[in-house]
């Protein structure tokens, strides 16, 4: 798809979010420049020019928005909390109080509000989560639970118990046939993601700002009668590793073990679509000829979009038959990332 100047203006004026971090415009009244969901009034189309990325808007003497801070990437994990999150990782049994934020110069409320906003829950309630993840794998390990309710931060047995069954619905002498799955926030040069695994290997790989996240979330927890819980999973190191080689260009296929929950015929539609090389575009057609019905284009493209392991499934890699950029469940603008990333197509 050709991005003409009245495809951008047209995508601004009714703030089409597809097109964030596809182009940056420039209000030439005013010298600012902003992201097209920006919610400031719009300029007449002969006042305006667009960028590609924020490095030439600022090179041509416009200065960042204060309404849309386009510089900034509003899911992203601020550095303070990717510190404290690696320090919880580290070492499970730390408890940050607010007295312990406020000496390393960060506000309490603004942790709480950032948990809240992201997690769903208090910064203390995370920590918590995070105790007793790490608590139900060591007596899944056949670790005691009393030793392992103490050393897991708790100050009585009791309390333990209480917050464990709250969280996984059965007391710890009973947890020895309960699932869980590991989740956690990665940051990535297109966006933060949220990461699943369980023993086999990775269960789902989205971008934070996707629609309907919380719906695959509970889904997921259903088709593996499972609790999804923060926590660290091993699986997450070599995700990381691998997902920063890819960026670098270092990359071209993953290692990583993959445990994709769906039907039969989506995880057939899955693995053609791990068998799509790096730096190339199928269409859905080629998919559902190799699948050996060539009629079944439709439940293809849905199969597609039921997706839940962005990148490392490429369903990016899919194209329309006329060579447009289909519906991406991460957004358009990530697709053409990616896809130009990987030298599969030229913008």
């Amino acid at each position: 798809m050709e991005l003409t100047n009245e495809i951008m203006y047209q995508a601004s004026f009714t703030k089409n979010p597809e097109f964030e971090g596809v182009f940056w415009m420039g209000v030439k009244t005013t010298g600012i420049f902003c992201r097209p969901t920006c919610t400031a009034r719009k300029p007449k189309p002969e006042n305006v020019e667009f960028f590609s990325n924020t490095k030439d808007a600022i090179l041509s003497g416009y200065r960042p928005c204060k309404v849309c801070k386009p510089l900034e990437n509003p899911a992203e994990t601020p550095d303070y909390i990717q510190k404290i999150l690696e320090e919880l990782r580290e070492d499970p049994t730390l408890k940050f109080k607010d007295y312990d934020l406020v000496k390393r110069g960060i506000e309490p409320a603004t942790v709480r509000r950032w948990f809240q906003k992201n997690h769903g829950m208090t910064f203390h309630a995370f920590q918590r989560m995070f105790r007793l993840n790490t608590a139900f794998k060591k007596i899944q390990q056949g670790e005691n639970v009393i030793e392992t309710a103490y050393e897991s931060g708790f100050e009585s047995l009791s309390g333990f118990t209480e917050s464990f069954k709250t969280i996984f619905g059965v007391s710890p002498k009973n947890s020895k046939t309960q699932r869980i799955i590991d989740l956690k926030r990665i940051e990535t040069p297109i966006g933060t993601m949220y990461a699943a695994a369980v023993e086999e290997g990775i269960c789902m790989l989205e971008f934070t700002d996707r629609k309907m996240l919380e719906t695959e979330f509970k889904d997921l927890a259903k088709s593996l009668n499972a609790t999804i819980v923060q926590g660290e999973n091993p699986h997450f190191k070599t995700l990381e590793k691998e997902l920063s080689e890819y960026f670098q260009g270092n990359r071209k296929t993953f290692t990583i073990p993959l445990s994709p929950v769906g039907t039969a015929f989506q995880k057939s539609v899955w693995k053609v679509l791990e068998k799509i090389p790096y730096g190339e575009t199928w269409t859905y057609r080629q998919q559902s000829e190799i699948l050996g019905d060539a009629k079944k284009v439709r439940a293809v493209a849905n199969a597609n979009g039921m997706n839940k392991i962005s990148i490392l499934i490429p369903c990016h890699r899919v194209i329309g038959s006329n060579g447009t950029l289909t519906g991406y469940g991460g957004g358009i603008w990530r697709k053409q990332k990616l896809l130009a990333l990987e030298k599969a197509i030229l913008f």
